[in-house]
């Protein structure tokens, strides 16, 4: 069976990775892809790459274009989703990739967005003890922040074994500058970007109350870097020990909470990811070990940040939401060199 689906916010570096993806997706088929401002134009016109929608342009936002797709796919700027959820009809299936309905706290939203908390949707990452379920019977799903994607399934599984404290999670993370969006930014200038990493948003960054909330972290002491690169995102995180932990344990952690996903990777031991190694994956990259000197547990993961951490994971909830196969259309294996 095939299934219609339209991606609103199709312009954008999301949205065309969401595209790419569903291009050769066996059962699902693009009915509308929708902008603002691009509206009217062939979507080869922003996505060159994309040839097999060659003949096919760029449809209004809206609930009229939507209207025959079984599934929206909302690939807006925070603050958008809301309003166009609210006009599309109760029983149509959403998978939010903004931040609008993410937070189950309106005092953790007020406090990072702009604007009133939306509500709650069940939250979009399948790895998660009990939200694959909760994904496949939901109609309405917020996936997850590309930076979160890579903290919590580094963090998660050393909170939950018990062998890291909640308290005192510091994560330094870096990301290409295909997270930024694709909107005009000086500061996002090849000539600013290469051969330079700087930090941002440095004590308040928003994806952290989501971290927390997915975590089950009490404190987290964040610093994004942006890095010149397009695209992929790794993110170390460090923690507290809890009693006499040794690097095989975290390694034992980070296995039984994976054991049998197919796109979380453990790596072996003494191998470390890489952000090279994800690129057009759907794949999150793993290892972890202790510090000698502090003590503290380290892990480190890699994910492409519009794979898995955007469209990738955005269609791994559709499938989840449709009956598909999880891992129809999607692919742990890189590109090289």
């Amino acid at each position: 069976m095939t299934y219609q689906v339209a991606v609103a916010g199709a312009s954008g570096y999301a949205g065309g990775e969401v595209l790419r993806l569903l291009a050769d997706h066996p059962q699902l088929d693009v009915v509308a892809a929708g902008a603002h401002s691009n509206a009217g134009e062939f979507i080869t016109a922003v996505h060159p790459h994309l040839t097999a929608y060659g003949d096919r342009r760029f449809t209004p936002t809206g609930p009229e274009a939507f209207a025959e797709a079984d599934l929206v796919i909302m690939t807006l700027p925070h603050g958008q989703s809301a309003a166009l959820a609210a006009q599309l009809p109760a029983d149509q299936k959403i998978v939010d990739l903004g931040a609008d309905h993410r937070l189950e706290s309106a005092e953790a939203w007020e406090a990072y967005y702009p604007g009133p908390h939306a509500g709650t949707w069940t939250y979009g990452l399948p790895e998660l003890p009990g939200q694959r379920e909760a994904i496949t019977a939901s109609t309405r799903v917020a996936a997850t922040g590309c930076y979160a994607v890579a903290t919590i399934l580094a963090l998660r599984p050393l909170l939950d074994a018990g062998i890291a404290s909640p308290e005192d999670v510091v994560v330094v993370a870096a990301s290409g500058t295909s997270g930024a969006g694709n909107a005009p930014k000086k500061a996002l200038l090849a000539s600013e970007v290469m051969g330079s990493m700087s930090p941002y948003k440095v004590g308040a960054h928003q994806h952290v109350p989501e971290i927390k909330q997915a975590s089950g972290a009490a404190s987290i002491s964040m610093t994004p870097l942006l890095a010149p690169m397009p695209r992929g995102i790794i993110s170390t995180v460090t923690a507290k020990a809890v009693g006499d932990v040794s690097a095989a344990d975290v390694q034992a952690a980070l296995a039984k909470a994976y054991d049998g996903e197919h796109f979380v990777r453990v790596l072996r031991e003494g191998q470390w990811p890489s952000t090279a190694a994800t690129y057009g994956t759907n794949a999150t990259l793993l290892q972890g070990t202790v510090d000698k000197d502090s003590g503290r547990v380290i892990v480190t993961a890699a994910i492409d940040n519009l794979g898995k951490g955007a469209a990738g994971q955005v269609v791994q909830c559709v499938n989840l939401m449709l009956g598909l196969p999880e891992a129809a259309g999607l692919t742990v294996n890189g590109v090289a060199p």
